[in-house]
């Protein structure tokens, strides 16, 4: 059986409506990019790295090696993701605060 790349990824974006939190993520980036939402900066390196190793040609097993070299993107995107989605929810909890004009929340967790 022959895993691709792009199987494997949108096997990973099902997770929980992340295809709806596309325009949440990309909000929540360009208000931490000016610096109007704080997060933490690891929030946003694993994210970005793990977007990376999985879009580059470059794997720690190669992707020619049956099932197992498509594993190790899987398992990239396993861990970024459930951390991008926690950040998310985090944000979209501080922008309707924001817009309601309680301000004094500066961070937030959610309790599952």
């Amino acid at each position: 059986m022959k895993y691709s790349k792009l199987k494997l990824a949108q096997e990973a974006i099902k997770h929980k409506g992340f295809l709806q939190k596309i325009p949440s993520v990309i909000r929540m980036f360009k208000l931490w990019y000016r610096g109007e939402y704080k997060m933490k900066f690891t929030d946003v390196l694993i994210p970005a790295l793990a977007l990376i190793y999985v879009i580059s040609p470059i794997d720690i097993i190669p992707d020619f090696v049956p099932v197992v070299g498509a594993l190790d993107d899987l398992a990239i995107l396993a861990l970024a993701i459930p951390m991008l989605m926690k950040e998310v929810d985090k944000f979209l909890l501080w922008e309707s605060q924001l817009r309601k004009g309680n301000r004094e929340i500066q961070d937030a967790e959610i309790v599952e």
